[in-house]
């Protein structure tokens, strides 16, 4: 199955795993805590791991196209939500 991973430097990792799973789970099945989420889209899956200093995120998908909705859609939100931090991520696939 075809994966990627993107570490997002913050120090607000589990806040914004809060707001991702949130707004996602209107949509989608989401879960978290105050350290790690996951979320499954009906084209693939994201999981979110909160650390000191940064974000974590791996998502996972049936084929590379689907992978790459996958990175486009958690990517997106993230970097609307995290606009006041200038956050940006970075897949790289794995």
């Amino acid at each position: 199955m075809p994966a990627s991973q993107a570490r997002v430097p913050t120090d607000r990792a589990a806040r914004y795993i809060k707001q991702l799973c949130s707004h996602f789970d209107k949509k989608a099945s989401s879960e978290w805590d105050d350290h790690k989420g996951r979320t499954v889209f009906e084209f693939g899956t994201c999981d979110y791991v909160a650390e000191a200093d940064a974000l974590l995120l791996k998502v996972e998908a049936a084929d590379a196209e689907l992978l790459g909705r996958t990175e486009y859609v958690v990517g997106d939100h993230l970097t609307r939500f995290g606009t006041r931090d200038e956050l940006s991520v970075s897949w790289q696939r794995i």
